[in-house]
């Protein structure tokens, strides 16, 4: 109206419409005066009115030009009213006024009616529609027909054209209505034809041709459906000039619309059909012409049109048409109708009334019953409507979305009268009816949405979903007792048909329509999707639905989340987030109210949902994830990827993108790129410090499908692992199809039903089966129930003949692996194994080979476990050829075939070698209880697993080695060519050492493969003259760049066109970061080689960028397609330099996909591999952190600099958590630097950041010993002025071996900065990293200092001070400051330590409180030492006096406040040792502390403080007991079940107690319910079960904060406890008899423990307590952490000194019975008279003699045999592998440990191996402290290493893996010996039982034995760990035994010096496997094992 009105206001526009108007109404006239301007629309209808008023009467002027003049009349004012039309002003109808005149001037007399007023009227007719099209389009339009037709009419053919364009325009102008235009044009066109079919001339009928011809040509959609059939009709005159006039227009309208004429009325082939086949006995010219115009036969037509057609036919009774077509096609009419029956029977229901449906079902029973056949004797309307009632159904629903609501009416009746002729209940309500066919129906649907019966259009699509949802609505709430299967029909169809845009509003009506009419509960399970989909595709939905999906979000976050319980709360986690879009703020807001989520669950949520099948799902929750660490990257990433072991939730993100990136399918790519995004953000995290094992799904079959219960077990993991997946994946429907067939035929056997989901099955369901099921993971139950009861049908294509092998005859794997598996299914052997396999036949043959892939090893193996020697025969044939086609040089097969058959067989034998695995492991079990059962079983097995051996034996071994190293199958090829080598060696005489060399060759480039660089140091070892290629790859593998650098040097002048050899020289300079020299290399070698661009472009690129040289980085990317990793990244580089924010998140979004490329190819298994491709993800995504930083800094230099540090500390975290080598961290610094010097402003933060990540480089050469590359690092620094680079310059001096040059660089350097000696005051205020740093400079001085024995002590403690001060919350200052104080304290004469000592220890233990409250980093050094010099203090008297004393006692007492308790319970064993303490002021500080630790951790506390409450010691046991007593009756802890704890827990000790002292007698076993009832009855106590790992304090991370959280929790929140207690307790054989019971954890995992009486545990528990030590520190150093160096512990508890509880270590055995069976296997006996008889020489003979004896007369006699178990435990190659790995490494480990400890008595019963990883693991160590050495027959051997656990370590022996391993150990504990010590000093304050025995004995003559003083025993105790001390220090004599004293080591003889720990590890290896040592051992000890 706006543009009305403003019309209204001009005079002119008024003027004219006033004159228009005028002339119009003559001879009436118009008051123009009295009609009021103001209001416009009285204005515009009282003109309205006054014309139509007016031209109610005839034609004032009747004369030609009159009648002229006024249409031309009505053209302008049509135009001038064109501002009224119904668009603007709706309620004003000009065209329906204007047409009034228009109609009078066509009417009267031809003489005063000519052509050219007939012209003109027409040209009026178009401007006023044109001009006002909305008046047309209306709901009531003005009658035009009866005007157009006169012009048809005409006799003039210029007339009768003009109205046809003015048709043409109408009927253009009602297609483009969006509503009743289609109805206006049906309605023309019924007219058109009648005109067509009536007799007018043909001049009329040939006008009325053009015109419609000429209208097809430019239309559209339903336009051009009418249009063709009217044409179409008309080929069927008898009037040729008309026939083909049809015909040639409907050639013209496909030539335009660039069609063929069968693709032009495709789209209308059923109205077309209907209209030419009806008349097929009327007019059979119709139906020639007809498919002469098609191109088709006419048989061909009717047969295809057949469902389009009869449904018509019958329904209107057309018996004759029927017959005809019958007899053309050769089929009956019964046959006919069968076929289409539905279709026919849609038809016939949805006619008028009840009388028009009845009368065409009579019809049809009679035609059906003139059949030549016999009509079936039940075939009724009732049996004939059930016959197709589903399909029926389904084809009525749709009919109900039709837009016509007559159309959806008659089909709503239809599905009555369906109801009426099915049923015989009459009160059956429809909704009834409808549920009971509801999943046939929702199925039918999906199927026509899903195009399975041929194309639909969308407009087709869309009713049928408007009518799924009106069958929704007309089921009402009765949509809930459905079965589940139609419920996930009904969500997977709205699912599918949302992602097209066409269709998204129409599903999302009908998805509401659905969730709403749920139940609540059967809602949530839909939550997830429904709104993932709806925020996947938020940014492309229309407005209009945009509100329909804010309803469904609505309904589900306020409707179902108000109603559902508290209980069901969680399931909204479902839902994704909602946050990003505002539109949905509201919802988002009462989301997550809803929640209550920190964020550690937020992020699990996250992952969860990022696994999902459903990929909608798993894409927005990867965006989710993507946001949620972008936010949360310095809060939460941060510290879970901090420390020295990550929390498992950053291998649960890493695998969960791992296991994204590896999925394949329909949206892969989108989903990997945001993986990989993800992967950027999270950083390449070092894979040493965090455990990426993925769940192995894998399963064995033990039984040979021979198990029912197993077999199920099979089925049921195929389905959840393999079938799923697939299912899920493809979108093939004929592939789906089969596999659904393969699911539902298993779902059977598994015994899984309807009854599961449905309550209708009356057959009840087994607790098992049901459990089974339940056990399904959701996304699986979510695909089978709909399976449930299925009835999908497969038929099987017979196979060819197949010649044997196949695989030669084939040209892909594919082929290949298809076929051999579709042929082996037939050779199934065994009823149950043809059933299960059987159902595979159609799935395997198909595009997907996973299916057969992965069931083609269970196949094998059961067929070789079968008795058919032919299959065998067959099957070792099929492997061999793979195998010979690796390796043969003439093969005509491609890489791919060759390589994935390769990795097929391979996976093939791993699952046949796993397989005799654990059936060697279980046959063993049997055995044992074969005696009961009869030996049947126990045969077939034993039978079947000799069958499956002798295959994987008979397969040649260099033919395998050799294959498995082409396929880079490395662990296989490294175990054949071993056992090669091991085969070699055995021969008599042995080859000469040049025959080996090619062997060891091939070792070591495997071992470089598998990065291995330990087996490549023992390989090298070995070979004696090593090639320079051997050379080359030795010093990359260790990072020696600059030696691998002259290497390929002199390669290239040997040959100077390698391009290999120009590629490794380039990967050295790379490395050291040599680019300058790189780009003039590279440069070099392109003008002579030009051809190399491509395969160069990374290294050119790279170095282009790290100068600088910008126009060169664009030129090379300009000018190369490769898309090499360096590539992308200069892409990356210039996008940013750019500036344009397009071009950047283009070149991201490729980098990521081109980068993370090989991280997919990978798999879960390759992290390592896959690294660099990681590092540079992290690289990219740092790249893109600089950028935004740099990009969007704050106008304020405070805040730019802010902004800077965040940065910067981000950017610190991100290198800390990687591998913390040289390569990857100089990688990703120089990216840095490159990234910020992108910045085109230079400002002081960004230089600073520059200059800081030079002096990061610097450090990191420095320690990689890369000296040059540091200097230059540190020069660059430097230059930037970057701040203390003076401390890393004077490290580098000092580094290279001038520590005094240092300290001088180091010291003048501070002076100048005023760090020393300063008296002055600075005012300026320094932030907290400048006083940090300021400290480390001062502490590194002093240390310095102190080191060069060049200062006084006073001014070094000065320095230490000051650094103090600098940083008051700093834990290194304090540290370094109280351990300097420490130090000054040890060195003082006695008599100072009583005087001035007690000052030091004052200042110490205030230092090493304040460290300890600051920080964890030192807390295994302050905790342990100042509690020993507190309670030292405490005990000498004169000491206690002291007023300090007083002093530091409050200092302790007030620190056990500040420092969180989880600290002090690091030394909780020592506080517990000291509770004994006489000074009762040192006491009541103690028992506080000790009580604080029991209140904070009880469940673990008291375990450690059971010895105490229940000990010998009547002290001990009083104040034990006084403590727990205090603690159950303080008023804080009455109201918590603490005290119940307390009680329970000692309930449980004392019986523990009990059954250790429990009277055995002859007795075999106990019962548990019999004897401890008591015991028994403490199931479900919430009582923890004391395993070491649960025990064991988790210290955060030292770069974490939460240091300082009091309510961190150091112990993992689902340790186990006691749930079950088994009734048996096993009396086991030794002396003391110890019993074994077994209990169940609440984690479900089955626990032994032995309970052992006369045995001092506390021993044993503070070695578990050591090893514990050792096992954290082995974590926080980079090489032991990357080699997994570990000692295996168990828990230990002492319930007192006499009994305690140890726990079983499972499946594990001795060495000895393991040695024992393979020299039985040999004939060779355990012990014979020839033995003793050497021994016995031995024994009195010299170390000469006893080593020639040792060496001629014992050891040939066993040869070594220890490498067979690793084969034969193993054979899988790589758990064969990296189980000999565990093993030589835990064995190094431990051969350290016990060394220090001076650990005995290591025969072979004492060392144990673990069966499922290799581990060595020791057990009985009662022979501690050099106590072997004072043995009757003293033990000479530091510890054991005899021949056969050498042979053990494989072909390398000693070296290599064990020798670093040793290395790596040692110089660790040495390093860490003061808190290693302070684990043992609780011996000193405890003494062991077995030293007060010793004490008594040495002392019996002098004194009463009953009274043994403590002194003596603490004296006794440090006797006999000062030689641990002094071997920590490195002080080790080798000297002869006899020689040294108690603890084997001298008092400080002249020959004692120390060592170096490689010169250490060395003289003990020595000593180890000295002949003259071993053959000195006890007999007894077996040193020839």
């Amino acid at each position: 109206m706006s543009e009305a009105a403003d019309s209204m206001d001009s005079s002119h526009w008024r003027t004219t419409l006033q004159r228009l108007v005028s002339a119009l109404i003559v001879p009436d006239e118009l008051q123009w005066k009295s009609i009021g301007r103001k209001d416009t629309a009285s204005y515009m209808q009282r003109i309205l009115d006054k014309i139509q008023s007016r031209w109610a009467r005839g034609l004032y002027h009747s004369s030609s030009s009159a009648r002229v003049a006024l249409a031309e009349n009505v053209a302008s004012l049509a135009s001038h009213l064109k501002p009224f039309s119904r668009q603007q002003s709706p309620q004003f109808r000009v065209a329906a006024a204007l047409l009034l005149p228009l109609n009078r001037i066509v009417e009267g007399p031809s003489t005063e009616i000519d052509v050219h007023v007939r012209r003109q009227a027409f040209s009026a007719f178009r401007t006023v529609i044109r001009e006002h099209p909305a008046d047309i389009q209306s709901a009531e339009p003005p009658p035009v027909f009866d005007f157009l037709q006169r012009g048809f009419n005409d006799k003039d053919r210029s007339v009768r054209v003009d109205a046809g364009r003015a048709l043409s325009d109408l009927v253009h102008l009602h297609a483009r209505a969006t509503d009743r235009g289609c109805q206006s044009n049906e309605a023309i066109f019924m007219k058109l034809n009648g005109l067509l079919e009536s007799s007018v001339k043909d001049a009329v009928k040939e006008t009325l041709l053009i015109t419609i011809g000429s209208v097809g040509r430019d239309a559209q959609f339903e336009l051009l459906g009418l249009v063709v059939l009217c044409l179409i009709s008309q080929l069927g005159q008898d009037n040729h000039v008309l026939k083909g006039l049809a015909y040639s227009q409907l050639l013209e309208i496909a030539k335009a619309q660039t069609k063929s004429p069968y693709a032009l009325v495709l789209p209308y082939l059923s109205q077309v059909a209907i209209f030419v086949v009806s008349r097929k006995c009327t007019n059979p010219a119709l139906i020639f012409e007809t498919c002469r115009f098609l191109s088709v036969h006419p048989t061909d037509f009717v047969s295809v049109t057949l469902p389009k057609t009869l449904p018509y036919l019958f329904a209107n009774s057309e018996a004759k048409v029927i017959q005809e077509i019958s007899e053309d096609l050769g089929e009956t009419i019964l046959s006919l109708f069968m076929e289409h029956s539905h279709q026919i029977l849609a038809h016939v229901y949805q006619q008028h009334g009840p009388a028009q449906t009845t009368g065409s079902l009579t019809f049809i029973m009679k035609m059906i019953s003139r059949g030549a056949e016999p009509k079936p004797a039940d075939f009724t309307i009732r049996g004939m409507v059930q016959s197709c009632v589903v399909a029926l159904l389904a084809d009525l629903v749709v009919v109900l979305g039709h837009e016509n609501e007559e159309r959806a009416a008659l089909a709503m009746d239809a599905l009555r009268k369906v109801q009426r002729s099915i049923t015989s209940e009459t009160k059956l309500e429809l909704s009834s009816f409808l549920k009971t066919y509801m999943l046939g129906i929702v199925s039918n649907l999906n199927e026509m949405l899903q195009d399975v019966h041929g194309k639909k259009s969308f407009p087709a699509k869309k009713q049928i979903l408007r009518g799924l949802e009106v069958l929704i609505i007309q089921i009402g709430p009765l949509v809930n007792e459905v079965s589940p299967q139609a419920r996930a029909f009904i969500m997977a169809t709205l699912q599918t048909m949302f992602l097209v845009p066409e269709l998204a509003e129409v599903t999302l009506s009908t998805w509401y329509t659905f969730l709403s009419t749920l139940n609540i509960e059967d809602v949530i399970p839909h939550t997830g999707t429904t709104s993932a989909a709806i925020v996947s595709a938020w940014s492309t939905l229309s407005p209009s639905t945009r509100e329909s999906a804010k309803k469904c979000l609505r309904h589900i976050v306020f409707d179902v989340g108000s109603t559902v319980r508290n209980d069901a709360k969680a399931n909204l986690d479902e839902v994704v987030d909602l946050g990003h879009i505002p539109e949905l703020s509201e919802i988002h807001t009462q989301l997550q109210s809803a929640r209550t989520w920190d964020p550690r669950s937020q992020l699990q949520k996250i992952l969860d949902r990022c696994s999902s099948n459903n990929i909608t799902v798993a894409q927005v929750a990867l965006a989710e994830l993507q946001n949620f660490m972008k936010n949360n990257q310095a809060s939460l990433i941060q510290n879970l990827a901090a420390g020295d072991a990550f929390d498992p939730l950053i291998a649960s993100i890493q695998l969960t993108l791992i296991q994204v990136v590896t999925r394949d399918g329909e949206g892969s790519d989108t989903l990997r790129r945001l993986a990989f995004g993800c992967m950027g953000i999270l950083g390449a995290v070092d894979p040493d410090r965090c455990d990426l094992k993925s769940a192995d799904t894998k399963m064995i079959v033990r039984n040979n499908f021979e198990d029912d219960l197993e077999a199920k077990s099979f089925a049921l993991h195929v389905i959840q692992d393999v079938l799923v997946d697939a299912f899920r994946s493809t979108s093939d429907i004929k592939y789906q199809g089969h596999l659904a067939y393969t699911i539902q035929e298993l779902l059977l056997l598994c015994d899984f039903s309807t009854g599961l989901v449905s309550s209708e099955n009356t057959k009840p369901v087994s607790a098992w089966v049901r459990n089974r099921w339940n056990g399904l993971p959701k996304h699986v139950l979510e695909t089978v129930t709909p399976l449930l009861g299925a009835k999908f049908k497969a038929s099987h294509k017979e196979l060819p003949h197949l010649p044997s092998p196949i695989y030669p005859h084939q040209k892909t794997y594919r082929e290949w692996v298809q076929l051999w598996t579709a042929h082996l299914i037939t050779k199934a052997s065994g009823d149950m194994a043809q059933k299960i396999f059987g159902v595979f036949r159609s799935a395997v043959r198909n595009k997907d080979v996973g299916v057969a892939h992965h069931i083609l090893p269970h196949l094998v193996l059961n067929i070789l476990a079968s008795e058919n020697d032919e299959d065998t025969s067959g099957i070792v044939e099929e492997l061999t050829a793979v195998l010979k086609d690796q390796v043969a040089s003439d093969s005509l097969s491609t890489p791919d075939k060759k390589f994935l058959s390769a990795q097929a067989v391979f996976t093939l034998l791993d699952h046949l070698s796993a397989y005799v695995r654990v059936q060697r492991q279980d046959l063993p079990k049997k055995a044992e209880s074969r005696r009961s059962r009869g030996n049947s079983e126990f045969a077939i097995r034993q039978q079947q697993l000799i069958r499956v051996d002798s295959v994987l034996s008979s397969i040649d071994h260099e033919l395998m080695a050799k294959a498995a190293l082409q396929c880079r199958a490395h662990a296989r090829s490294l175990m054949n060519f071993e056992r090669q080598i091991v085969s070699m060696r055995e021969r008599q005489p042995p080859p000469p050492a040049a025959d080996f060399t090619p062997y060891y060759d091939r070792l070591h480039e495997i071992y470089a493969q598998l990065d291995q660089p330990d087996g490549m140091e023992g390989i090298s070892t070995l070979i004696l003259s090593p090639s320079l290629e051997h050379q080359i790859r030795q010093h990359e593998s260790t990072g020696r760049w600059t030696a691998a650098q002259s290497c390929w040097e002199v390669r290239l002048q040997q040959q100077p066109d390698n391009l290999d050899f120009h590629l490794g020289l380039l990967r050295c300079l790379r490395n050291l970061g040599h680019y300058d020299t790189l780009r003039t290399h590279v440069q070099g070698v392109l003008v002579r080689n030009p051809g190399w661009q491509s395969v160069l472009a990374d290294f050119q690129v790279e170095s282009a960028w790290m100068i600088g040289a910008w126009d060169d980085v664009h030129n090379i990317t300009a000018n190369t397609e490769h898309e090499g990793p360096s590539v992308v990244k200069a892409r990356v580089l210039l996008a940013m330099r750019s500036g344009e924010l397009l071009q950047i998140e283009e070149s991201l979004k490729r980098a990521r996909l081109v980068l993370g490329a090989p991280i997919a190819a990978s798999g879960p298994s390759g992290y390592r591999r896959a690294y660099d491709a990681l590092v540079d993800l992290h690289m990219i995504h740092e790249l893109e952190l600089i950028h935004e930083a740099v990009s969007n800094l704050p106008p304020s230099s405070q805040g730019r600099k802010s902004a800077i540090v965040t940065l910067s500390q981000i950017l610190s975290a991100r290198l800390d958590r990687t591998l913390p080598t040289f390569r990857v961290h100089e990688s990703l610094l120089s990216m840095r630097r490159t990234a910020f010097s992108l910045s085109t402003v230079s400002r002081p933060s960004i230089t600073s950041q520059i200059g800081q990540s030079w002096l990061a480089s610097a450090k990191i050469a420095r320690k990689a010993g890369q000296w040059q590359t540091a200097y230059s690092a540190m020069l660059q620094a430097q230059y930037t002025n970057a701040r203390f680079s003076f401390m890393e310059s004077g490290k580098l001096v000092r580094a290279r071996g001038e520590p005094l040059r240092a300290l001088q660089e180091l010291e003048n350097s501070m002076r100048i900065l005023g760090f020393v000696d300063n008296k002055t005051i600075d005012l300026t205020r320094e932030d907290e990293q400048s006083k940090r740093m300021k400290a480390k400079a001062q502490i590194l001085l002093a240390r310095w200092m102190n080191e060069s024995d060049r200062y006084e002590a006073s001014y070094v403690l000065k320095q230490f001070q000051n650094a103090a001060d600098s940083a008051p919350g700093w834990e290194s200052a304090f540290y370094h400051l109280g351990h300097f104080q420490d130090q000054c304290y040890r060195n003082l004469s006695a008599d100072d330590k009583s005087n001035r000592g007690i000052k030091m220890n004052f200042q110490t233990i205030k230092c090493f409180t304040e460290a300890a409250a600051y920080g964890n980093k030192f807390v295994y050094q302050t905790i342990p030492r100042l509690l020993t010099l507190w309670l030292d203090i405490g005990e000498r008297k004169v000491s206690a006096e002291n007023p300090l004393f007083d002093k530091i006692n409050s200092v302790v007492a007030s620190s056990i406040n500040s420092i969180p308790v989880y600290k002090w319970f690091t030394a909780f064993p020592q506080i517990v040792s000291r509770i004994g303490h006489p000074n009762r002021v040192v006491y009541l500080v103690l028992s506080n502390l000790i009580s604080s630790v029991i209140r904070e951790y009880p469940n673990q506390a008291l375990w450690f403080f059971a010895s105490v409450v229940n000990s010998t010691k009547p002290n001990r046991q009083q104040r034990g007991r006084t403590i727990l007593d205090q603690l159950k009756s303080s008023p804080a802890n009455t109201d918590s079940n603490f005290p119940g704890l307390i009680t329970s827990l000692h309930a449980m000790i004392d019986e523990l107690l009990r059954l250790c002292n429990y009277p055995i007698g002859d007795r075999k076993t106990l019962s548990m319910r019999r004897d401890f009832p008591k015991l028994l009855g403490m199931k479900e106590s919430n009582i923890l079960i004391p395993l070491q790992s649960s025990l064991t304090v988790n210290l955060p991370p030292v770069s974490s904060m939460s240091h300082r959280d009091k309510r961190h929790n150091p112990f993992d929140p689902l340790s186990p406890t006691f749930t079950v207690f088994y009734d048996e307790i096993e009396i086991m054989h030794s002396l003391a008899k110890p019993r074994k019971i077994t209990v169940n954890g609440s984690d479900g995992i089955k626990y032994m423990f032995l309970a052992k009486p006369k045995d001092d545990l506390r021993k044993d528990a503070r070695l578990m307590d050591f090893n514990g030590i050792i096992n954290k520190l082995l974590k926080t150093n980079s090489e032991s952490r990357r080699r997994q160096l570990h000692i295996r512990t168990y828990g230990v508890v002492a319930l007192n000194e006499e009994c305690g509880v140890i726990q079983w270590v499972p499946n594990t055995i001795p060495v000895r019975p393991v040695l024992l069976k393979y020299y039985e296997t040999r004939n060779i006996p355990a012990w014979s008279n020839k033995l003793n008889d050497v021994t016995r020489r031995i024994k009195d003979g010299s170390d000469k003699d006893a080593a020639e004896l040792f060496v001629t007369k014992i050891l040939p006699e066993f040869p070594p045999v220890f490498h067979e178990w690793f084969v034969e435990t193993f054979p899988e190659p790589s758990v064969w592998l990296a189980s000999r790995l565990n093993y030589g490494r835990t064995m190094a480990v431990m051969s350290m440990v016990g060394f220090i400890l001076g650990l005995g008595d290591r025969h072979c019963e004492n060392i144990l191996l673990d069966t499922n990883n290799g581990d060595v693991v020791h057990v009985d160590f009662s022979c501690l402290f050099e106590k072997g050495k004072t043995l009757d027959t003293p033990e000479r051997v530091p510890f054991r290493l005899t021949q056969n656990l050498v042979d053990g370590l494989g072909v390398t022996g000693i070296e290599g893996v064990f020798r670093i391993a040793c290395e790596i150990t040692m110089q660790l504990l040495r390093d860490n010996k003061d808190p290693l010590m302070s684990v043992l000093d609780a011996f000193i304050h405890d003494p062991l039982v077995e030293w007060e025995d010793e004490t008594r004995k040495r002392d019996q003559d002098k004194m009463n034995p009953a009274a043994i003083k403590a002194a003596d025993l603490r004296l006794w105790a440090k006797s006999a760990l000062r030689p641990i001390e002094r071997k920590l220090k490195g002080l080790y004599s080798p000297t002869n035994v006899k020689e040294r004293t108690y603890g084997g080591i001298t008092r400080g003889g002249e020959d004692e010096r120390e060592i170096s720990t490689s010169n250490l590890v060395q003289m003990l290896i020595q000593e180890a496997i000295d002949p003259a040592n071993l053959g000195k051992m006890y007999p007894g000890w077996a040193a020839w094992h």
